[in-house]
């Protein structure tokens, strides 16, 4: 736990990726292999289950410090984390433990969330007791589950082929899909003779920049093939060995949810993986994505929801086809290839799997001002704009400039009322930056969407300070406030809801400009976002 505390110390202390890379190459390169894979669990966001309640955490830092309840409540929500509270209020350990993070996972953390409260309570005190504020801040950190730290999965990938000298590319795609914390698979990840390849596994996702503003002037609209950029899940469909695997890029595997999906995709040629789009298809048209959340909310679909949401695969690109991998390959010729699998999957199954699995329509263009008309188009069929994939390009790992560009439409946007404001995480836990806002309603203002970002540094500051100063109520964390800033919210589209007082829910919120020139009277009615229902 000492060399990890201190690992997270480094990475935290420093912005700069070469720092935190030899950091991480020292830390491989001095711990065990079951320790490596532990920090690899953690670094990747996953997070233990079962963990330890807030309650019990709460209950073992007031009796550690014998502070009243009321003033432990109040620390916290000044401080805005639980763990960071607990590590700077409980007595100072000695930090003198020399278990290792394999030793104070496994056989310490995991086991005592099996047992009862009041043993909780008492191992914890004991616990902290044998670490430093540092340790038990990393220790609260890995129990709450909220263990965040400024290495992205690229970095990770760069530190550990520096430390084994495996192709980065190749452990991009060992460590897609669940990563179990075992010496077995850090010796599989390092592999050098691929014994330990698995066939559900997909590969790391080509990923897309927003269109520069000058992009008119330093590309070629000739050199991209465009198509439609749809809101669904962004999934690979993997046939090998006559079995079947649908991931999101979220690296999920979505077994069971898109039954139909899979019972298309045993036509497919084995040892073939798609890239593409699931999305809820109706009519010969895209159905809002608030109706695919009903599919992926349920891991059995029955019969019902199966007829009213229907989906379909979009495949737009081809990244393995009878076991060889065309990812370096150029974006045409898998072009070409993909539309090949997809005709000779059509041609031997089934009518009613005939069209699950359709080719992503490519839109003929030459020129800037073809684009930018198919672009216009876009919401009325429901998609979010364009995709511009270079023609030579070949699929990447991760988001690479120049190689694919999404070009989406203009949001949708209203000035809305902020009503209520919570404390942000991380690095903002002490700055009110989560807001809730409000549009008019007969007289009265109603909450309709909550946005994190938007705000410069400096804005921030000096909306957290107004918040303080005109806090009306607390309901536990979120403190409602007067209706008197007026922001400029951005959506991408907007679905009727019974689940909101509103009525409605919007996609993908956030805050454009802070409206200093309105007052609250002036924002936006409800009945203006109930029109925009019809845009699409």
């Amino acid at each position: 736990m000492h060399d990890f505390a201190t690992l997270f110390q480094q990475l935290d202390d420093t912005t700069k990726t070469n720092v935190k890379q030899r950091a991480l190459v020292d830390y491989f390169s001095r711990s065990s292999n079951t320790d490596i894979a532990w920090a690899i669990y953690f670094l990747l966001g996953n997070k233990l289950r079962p963990t330890i309640s807030t309650k019990v955490l709460r209950q073992a830092a007031i009796g550690a410090t014998n502070i009243p309840a009321w003033l432990f409540e109040e620390t916290y929500q000044w401080v805005g984390d639980l763990a960071e509270t607990i590590s700077n209020i409980v007595p100072e350990g000695q930090g003198l433990s020399s278990g290792s993070l394999q030793d104070w996972v496994e056989q310490r953390l995991l086991p005592l969330a099996k047992n009862t409260e009041l043993i909780q309570i008492t191992v914890l005190q004991q616990l902290w007791l044998e670490l430093n504020a540092q340790q038990r801040f990393v220790f609260n950190k890995l129990i709450t589950g909220n263990f965040r730290v400024g290495v992205s999965e690229k970095l990770l990938v760069r530190a550990l082929s520096d430390w084994s000298g495996i192709e980065k590319e190749v452990l991009a795609h060992r460590l897609m899909g669940p990563w179990i914390a075992s010496s077995e698979s850090l010796e599989a990840l390092i592999d050098r003779e691929k014994k330990h390849e698995s066939i559900s596994r997909p590969f790391p996702f080509c990923l897309a920049h927003s269109l520069p503003n000058n992009f008119q002037a330093e590309l070629k609209a000739s050199d991209f093939s465009a198509e439609w950029k749809w809101d669904g899940i962004r999934a690979q469909l993997i046939r090998r060995r006559g079995e079947t695997f649908i991931w999101s890029r979220g690296e999920e595997l979505l077994a069971g949810r898109f039954p139909e999906i899979e019972q298309a995709a045993q036509y497919l040629d084995d040892g073939t993986v798609l890239d593409g789009e699931i999305l809820a298809w109706q009519d010969d048209r895209a159905m809002p994505f608030a109706q695919l959340q009903r599919r992926i909310q349920r891991k059995k679909v029955g019969a019902k929801l199966l007829q009213e949401v229907p989906v379909r695969f979009i495949a737009f690109d081809l990244l393995e086809l009878s076991g060889q991998d065309y990812r370096a390959q150029q974006w045409s010729f898998r072009r070409e290839k993909l539309q090949d699998a997809v005709d000779s999957f059509q041609s031997f199954s089934k009518d009613e799997s005939r069209n699950v699995i359709q080719v992503a329509t490519t839109l003929p263009a030459t020129t800037w001002e073809e684009l930018i008309a198919y672009r216009e188009r876009a919401r009325e069929i429901g998609a979010e704009g364009l995709m511009l994939k270079k023609c030579v390009g070949r699929y990447e790992t991760g988001r690479v400039t120049g190689t694919w560009w999404k070009w989406k439409i203009q949001p949708l946007v209203v000035d809305a009322v902020l009503v209520y404001a919570q404390r942000g995480h991380g690095r903002r836990a002490a700055l009110y930056t989560d807001y809730t806002f409000a549009l008019w309603k007969d007289g009265k203002l109603v909450p309709f969407a909550k946005a994190y970002s938007g705000l410069s540094d400096d804005e921030i500051k000096k909306v957290d300070r107004w918040i303080r100063e005109n806090i009306k109520n607390r309901f536990g964390p979120v403190h409602e406030v007067e209706p008197m800033l007026v922001m400029e919210i951005a959506f991408e589209n907007v679905q009727k809801s019974t689940r909101h007082k509103s009525g409605v829910a919007v996609r993908f919120p956030r805050i454009v400009r802070w409206r200093q020139d309105k007052k609250p009277e002036e924002a936006d009615q409800l009945e203006s976002v109930l029109q925009m229902l019809n845009t699409r």
